[in-house]
């Protein structure tokens, strides 16, 4: 028989799944938690936006605390190397284990690379494969200045006007021939030889059908319990193939059909998702987490209807630029618009909205939440602009907190740091 799941106990299978459904741990963060985080996810998507901190840091975040992202430098730029750079959800840091994997199913060819003449192109990757070859890591700028490339100036809005050196190395990355090293403090990709970055990775066996299995299985096991095109999403694999995949897995034994009440599209859970007895975690919840990937799950798993607002213009925004969703327990009850301020030393709130029958302790909760991501950014003040039905309560809130806290906390410690002031101001231009 197909179990039949309420509402609630499918968000805690999730969130299960995701690490969010327990308290963090107390305590330092270690590198083993870092790494138990990433085999979790399966990937963290990159992404250049830092209005609070990169975007693949704020997982991490959510799920551990206050952690170093060094861990994370780490994680990926030495070896034996837990994580790596390829297209997945977007660009991403995948385990290297789903290198070939993602290899076959990622079909992203990189235009730029083939609106040159096929001649040129084929004797710049041969002249950019023997510099990497021959030397360190480099980014794009560095190759183009040891290839002596001159740059071709002309604007056809193609490829960020990319140069030949970094449209050809986008095509390399894509094929899997190169990868990143590790990223400069600009966010540049230092590039080397795909077989430098994970040197042991078993030789590719060319079995689609095995691989996809894999990703879609590797995603399900991220999910905890979704559909079909929850699953494809995840590795952004295609969904026709996904259901053939699902079906396999199925009959294999690795997923499981059930129904959730109230949805009408078939579901399936992956057989060893763990369905908690209640949902205890809090976190605030980067625009490109894992959890809110897939926008219809989102919204009809936790009623939260959710829209990244950073290329809507300004006066047509409803929330904000950079809108954070704040879990508490097992609802999504709030969304904050952040800014790490680091030049004021300050944690701007520029808008705070609660949802629908939020409860009654998410200012005290999101406020708790607020002060840890400050001392984990190094922050000293929360500032709390006077925008949206929840600045006032939470602004207030935050100020008792910070009052409490500085009592206790001693100066100067790092990373925790000093808690600082929580005012509630007019927004400044």
């Amino acid at each position: 028989m197909t179990a039949s799941l309420s509402l609630s106990q499918a968000r805690r299978i999730a969130l299960a799944a995701q690490g969010l459904a327990k308290e963090r741990p107390t305590g330092p963060v270690t590198p083993r938690a870092v790494g138990r985080t990433f085999a979790r996810l399966q990937l963290v998507q990159i992404d250049s936006v830092n209005v609070v901190a990169r975007s693949h840091y704020l997982p991490f975040f959510s799920r551990l605390g206050n952690y170093d992202p060094d861990i994370l430098h780490i994680m990926a730029g030495r070896k034996p190397r837990k994580m790596m750079e390829y297209w997945a959800h977007e660009a991403s840091f995948i385990r290297p284990e789903h290198f070939h994997d993602l290899l076959l199913w990622q079909k992203r060819a990189w235009v730029g690379a083939h609106h040159l003449d096929p001649l040129e192109r084929r004797g710049m990757e041969e002249r950019i494969l023997a510099a990497l070859a021959s030397g360190r890591p480099m980014t794009a700028s560095e190759l183009t200045a040891k290839l002596g490339h001159v740059h071709d100036a002309a604007r056809d809005q193609w490829g960020w006007n990319w140069n030949m050196v970094k449209r050809v190395l986008e095509h390399l990355f894509e094929e899997g021939k190169v990868s990143a090293a590790s990223r400069t403090q600009q966010f540049e990709r230092k590039y080397t030889l795909t077989a430098r970055v994970v040197p042991d990775l078993p030789p590719a066996v060319l079995d689609p059908e095995a691989s996809l299995d894999r990703l879609i299985e590797a995603a399900a096991q991220a999910h905890g319990i979704g559909t079909v095109r929850c699953f494809s999403d995840y590795f952004r694999t295609p969904v026709k193939a996904g259901a053939e995949s699902v079906r396999r897995l199925v009959k294999s034994g690795r997923l499981e059909p059930v129904s959730i009440r109230g949805w009408d599209r078939e579901t399936f859970k992956h057989v060893e998702a763990k369905m908690p007895r209640r949902a205890e975690g809090r976190a605030l919840l980067s625009p490109f987490d894992s959890l809110v990937f897939e926008r219809r799950r989102l919204e009809e798993l936790f009623g939260f209807h959710y829209r990244i607002e950073i290329y809507t213009p300004a006066a047509k925004r409803r929330f904000g630029y950079y809108v954070l969703p704040f879990l508490l327990r097992e609802r999504i009850v709030a969304r904050v618009d952040l800014k790490a301020d680091r030049a004021s030393g300050q944690l701007l709130v520029r808008s705070a909205f609660g949802e629908a029958g939020a409860p009654a302790d998410t200012a005290v909760e999101l406020a708790a939440e607020l002060s840890l991501m400050a001392r984990w950014l190094g922050l000293g003040e929360v500032v709390v602009w006077p925008v949206g039905d929840l600045a006032a309560s939470l602004a207030t809130e935050a100020a008792i907190r910070s009052v409490d806290t500085a009592a206790q906390a001693q100066p100067g410690s790092p990373l925790t740091g000093e808690p600082g002031n929580v005012a509630l101001v007019s927004p400044v231009d």
